[in-house]
């Protein structure tokens, strides 16, 4: 199984680890750390030390609640610091919903773009359409940042995120992008409960039903939050727990703040692989 980007055909017979660089002042997590771009290609390089084999590159905060940022100063925050990883030799994902953002990190030389909003908004579908070989990764959400916490989904939330996932994908494949371009991202914390997050970890597997490779985002959510009892930046290890755990229900991206902890925890669930 692999996915095909850019410039990459990603080996994904074993979870590969994507590094998050934030370069914003107000991330849930760690907003204003990496917020120049030099401070961002410095994360950048210490994140591949620590073993990573993605990098997802952001200029707007989706925690619940936050406002859009305007298209110029997302482009202000984000395409130096592309311009300088793409030359790192890994590659780079950039997170965004809008178009203009997509074809210009694109025609940068990025490699994936990771949309929350799953193609969703106006020319978005046709920016990634556009450039033949990037990958993409398309995630469920519930409404959208400014609401999905206010009112969560209600029902069957693996039934439901599964529907939404299977028809996004279907529908980027109908304006021509490959399936071999697609990973699929159910969305943990857009929009749902803290019991519907576990709940499609626990009921990961039925995702996969979808056909495509499976992307999971854990890294010091909330829900993990409310489980512990701990703060966002003491998280690092129900977030590995919880890295460990989807890679182990078939994800076959894991999506993290903290790598050099999750790439160890990973070794020691390959290797315990390995001797089966």
């Amino acid at each position: 199984m692999t996915w095909q980007t850019s410039r990459f055909s990603i080996d994904l017979s074993s979870p590969r680890v994507m590094g998050i660089v934030n370069v914003t002042p107000d991330s849930f997590s760690d907003g204003g750390q990496h917020g120049t771009a030099a401070a961002a290609l410095r994360h950048c390089e210490q994140l591949l030390e620590e073993g990573a084999h993605i990098l997802d590159i952001g200029g707007e905060s989706t925690r619940p609640g936050s406002p859009a940022v305007p298209l110029d100063e997302e482009l202000e925050r984000v395409l130096p610091v592309v311009r300088g990883a793409v030359s790192l030799g890994v590659p780079i994902s950039v997170d965004t919903y809008k178009p203009e953002v997509m074809r210009a990190v694109l025609d940068a030389g990025a490699d994936i773009i990771n949309d929350i909003w799953a193609l969703r908004q106006p020319g978005a579908a046709q920016a990634v359409a556009a450039h033949p070989r990037c990958g993409v990764c398309l995630m469920h959400m519930h409404r959208d940042p400014q609401t999905m916490q206010t009112a969560p989904m209600e029902g069957d939330v693996v039934a439901e995120v599964l529907s939404f996932l299977k028809r996004s994908a279907q529908d980027a494949q109908a304006l021509g992008i490959s399936r071999e371009r697609i990973v699929l991202d159910p969305g943990i914390g857009f929009g749902k409960t803290v019991e519907q997050n576990f709940a499609l970890l626990a009921r990961q597997p039925a995702l996969r039903e979808a056909g495509y490779p499976l992307l999971a985002g854990w890294s010091r959510k909330s829900s993990l939050g409310a489980v512990t009892g701990w703060p966002v930046d003491e998280r690092m290890v129900p977030s590995v727990a919880a890295a460990v755990l989807a890679a182990e229900r078939g994800a076959a991206v894991v999506r993290v703040h903290d790598v050099r902890e999750t790439v160890a925890a990973m070794a020691v669930w390959n290797a315990m692989r390995s001797a089966l």
